[in-house]
């Protein structure tokens, strides 16, 4: 991810990664290490996105829009609400009501996080992104203040109703990002 922004040009096409991470804890740039509460045997890494503690692992969908924000005419700001609305759509597609939180980024259904969002934007372009717990072993965010929130409810795709299988919300959502992320620029552009 950082070589492919390091390396963008302004002829560089947008990237959507989709993937899921082996069993990790990570640590956003200003994260409070005190929110770990007991790693145990799963790994923890610093990495250079935002946000605070989350909880990667199999079973959760993890997508990584590397895209040229500037070139959209997107802010962060106008990123995150895209991420989260496309979650938002999914879950109505599913019958649930979700929602995204202006004071802690990622989507939520009655208090629950279903999704979380942590990005870095470096030379007017973002990489890292939004993890969705689709049909996972949530026991290890018992180990951690998910974001920084003790005491926080997770929920999952397949507890919603929705598919068990990763692969099959990855091919739903997938091609939905760029498509979404243009329509939130277009969005803004003529609000403003």
């Amino acid at each position: 991810m950082q070589r492919v922004t390091d390396t963008r040009t302004a002829d560089t096409p947008d990237e959507v990664w989709l993937l899921e991470h082996p069993p990790v804890f990570t640590l956003g740039t200003a994260a409070d290490r005190s929110h770990v509460l007991d790693a145990g045997d799963i790994p923890l890494v610093q990495i250079d996105r935002g946000g605070q503690v989350t909880y990667h692992g199999p079973g959760q969908l993890v997508i990584y829009p590397l895209v040229d924000i500037r070139r959209l005419g997107l802010s962060v700001r106008g990123l995150v609400v895209a991420l989260e609305q496309l979650v938002i759509e999914y879950a109505a597609e599913l019958g649930v009501q979700a929602a995204g939180r202006r004071d802690a980024p990622g989507v939520y259904v009655q208090g629950a996080k279903l999704a979380s969002i942590g990005l870095r934007v470096r030379r007017g372009a973002c990489y890292h992104g939004m993890a969705i717990n689709v049909a996972m072993d949530l026991s290890p965010f018992a180990r951690i203040n998910p974001c920084g929130m003790a005491g926080l409810a997770v929920t999952q795709v397949q507890a919603l109703g929705g598919p068990a299988d990763v692969a099959a919300v990855a091919q739903h959502l997938g091609p939905r990002v760029l498509p979404a992320l243009q329509a939130a620029a277009a969005a803004s552009l003529l609000v403003s």
